[in-house]
């Protein structure tokens, strides 16, 4: 049997689902996940390896209006994944009302690869609103038939994978069939740290707040990781390290236990906190963030 191998990105608004989709098809957390919107910001590559295939994810952030020029480089990436996919994937869900970026949906529907329009989160739906749903993407994809998982539960998802690779194209393997993303153990340590801000604190605290982790050492039996959660306010410092630290040694001590499970060794982590006044709109610290080039 020959080989397949392809670029399948997933694209959508905020909060439908898109980072948990791609975490089932792997069976491993690459992309973190919280209730909060605009938890991605970067797209992330997720690689699923079989005898005869190799699907390469993109996960990718959800569509929103540019405030910041971090917001107008997320919005990049998404143009992006229009332009290199051998497979798109559109996911709306049961909630959202999937007529706010008509405008996306355009796009899709002129290009030549092939679609797949997943309707997510059935498992909290009934039949009545499934079929709603149904007939709205059917009208704004012109007929295209959607799919209706549960990302969460893992409803379809093996049928899903099986749709995918029967539309790949021959083609050897991009990646060493050992790998499972393109992003170094960093980004994800970074990621996992962010995670807990978004899950821990409120309001504006998780969208003023980015990771940079200052230094990795692999020590024999441990890794120390050093990392800066940079935010744009000294009261938002104040408020991330708490009442005489109660508050970042929380988040220190849930990041630690996540990254020792990721890693597979045990970790000492220390977190510092550094006021980054313009770090959303400027050229220079988005950089060195990651934004534009790896983490």
């Amino acid at each position: 049997m020959a080989h397949k191998s392809g670029f399948v990105n997933i694209v959508g608004n905020p909060n439908v689902g898109k980072s948990t989709l791609m975490n089932a098809f792997l069976g491993q957390k690459l992309s973190i996940i919280t209730p909060k919107a605009q938890t991605t910001r970067h797209r992330i590559k997720g690689i699923l390896n079989g005898d005869d295939y190799q699907v390469v994810f993109s996960d990718t952030p959800g569509i929103l209006k540019p405030a910041y020029k971090l917001h107008e480089l997320m919005m990049k990436g998404i143009s992006e994944v229009f332009e290199d996919a051998d497979v798109l994937i559109y996911v709306t869900d049961v909630v959202e009302n999937i007529r706010k970026n008509e405008e996306y949906i355009s796009r899709i529907n002129l290009l030549k690869v092939p679609r797949i329009v997943l309707i997510n989160k059935m498992d909290v739906a009934d039949e009545d609103t499934l079929e709603r749903v149904k007939d709205d993407v059917r009208t704004l994809f012109g007929g295209v038939e959607p799919l209706c998982i549960s990302a969460k539960e893992g409803t379809n998802i093996l049928a899903l994978k099986d749709q995918i690779v029967s539309l790949l194209p021959e083609a050897p393997a991009f990646f060493p069939k050992d790998e499972i993303s393109d992003r170094h153990i960093r980004f994800f340590v970074a990621e996992i740290i962010r995670e807990k801000i978004f899950m821990n604190y409120q309001q504006e605290i998780p969208y003023a707040v980015e990771i940079e982790i200052e230094n990795y050492v692999e020590e024999k039996g441990i890794t120390k990781i050093y990392a800066a959660i940079h935010v744009t306010r000294e009261s938002q410092k104040a408020i991330i390290l708490g009442h005489k630290g109660d508050a970042i040694k929380k988040i220190g001590i849930a990041a630690r236990l996540d990254i020792e499970d990721f890693i597979d060794t045990k970790v000492y982590l220390e977190l510092f906190v550094r006021v980054s006044a313009d770090w959303r709109d400027n050229a220079s610290s988005l950089r060195r963030f990651g934004y534009g080039g790896d983490k």
